[in-house]
């Protein structure tokens, strides 16, 4: 009995135990970050500027699970087209501290107001956002409409629900909830990244970046607290502001994406019927790296 109980305490134990041990992103290790580090109100940010000095400013917004490293191809052709860009890690990826706190929009909302309000971003942007990020764009969308020059949405989240079954308990659960998402999502996700490896695209060695977030203490809590906030809900009321207010805006879909469904842009249509819409045949969920001529082709033609 005494050793059943003991058993049964480890195996409780053992996710807590792997998360403690991941290495923290600690100052010291964002030394090594390309780009620089800003202290905002909620911690310390890892952001980047890519391509010329000057220009009209793109601000990208990335996703969950994948931090800005995913703009470093679409960086490139955005430099082409002549903008600077403004890319970040979310709090928790990346290079970016963990911070506490529910990592619902107005989190996010704060850290995107902070770094612009650091770097002296005044001038209305153009705006990126892939995946959470699109829906994080949403809101920075519809709150600062005078503020977005264009809204250009990549397999963006919020339209429906993003996660079902077990993740869904193991997101509705508080406490144990943690634990189980703990014990299971590491595989889920390390799986999906195993998956892709080896899918040419324009960001070097993505599948090793992407593991090694994996490695990193605090990017699971991180990825479960924006399940528990920015994506729990879907952003019709944003969408529908950023109607109303007559936001230019693009979104581009995967028509192979087991992430975020195709009929999310039938929704998005019924939300925003002014905004232009594309499909890339042949894209996953992955487009922003793996079809991201395409997608530039989408952006450019956009703009007229």
């Amino acid at each position: 009995m005494i050793w059943a109980v003991v058993i049964l305490l480890g195996l409780i134990a053992t996710p807590l135990t792997i998360e403690a041990m991941r290495t923290s992103m600690s100052e010291d290790r964002q030394q090594e970050a390309p780009g620089q580090i800003a202290l905002l109100s909620q911690g310390r940010t890892h952001y980047e500027w890519l391509g010329p000095d000057r220009g009209p400013v793109a601000v990208c917004i990335h996703g969950l699970t994948t931090p800005s490293f995913v703009w470093r191809g679409m960086a490139k052709g955005l430099a082409l087209m002549g903008f600077r860009v403004l890319v970040y890690d979310h709090y928790g990826r990346g290079y970016s501290e963990t911070v506490l706190g529910r990592q619902d929009a107005a989190f996010f909302l704060t850290q995107y107001n902070d770094l612009l309000a650091y770097e002296n971003v005044t001038e209305p942007v153009t705006l990126l956002g892939y995946s959470m990020g699109g829906a994080i764009a949403a809101h920075v969308a519809a709150s600062q409409p005078a503020r977005v020059k264009q809204l250009i949405l990549l397999a963006p989240a919020g339209m429906t629900e993003l996660i079902n079954g077990r993740l869904k308990a193991t997101r509705d659960l508080p406490v144990i909830g943690d634990w189980l998402f703990l014990a299971t999502y590491p595989f889920i996700l390390r799986k999906g990244i195993s998956a892709e490896a080896g899918v040419p695209g324009s960001v070097e060695n993505i599948t090793a970046l992407q593991r090694r977030e994996t490695d990193r203490r605090g990017y699971f809590p991180a990825v479960l607290s924006s399940l528990r906030g920015v994506l729990r809900h879907p952003v019709e009321a944003e969408h529908a502001a950023i109607a109303a207010a007559q936001v230019p805006t693009l979104a581009v879909w995967g028509a192979d994406d087991d992430v975020i469904p195709l009929n999310s842009k039938d929704v998005l249509a019924q939300w925003n019927p002014n905004a232009r819409q594309t499909v890339i045949d042949g894209a996953g969920h992955g487009l922003t790296y793996t079809h991201t001529d395409q997608v530039l082709e989408a952006i450019r033609a956009s703009r007229g």
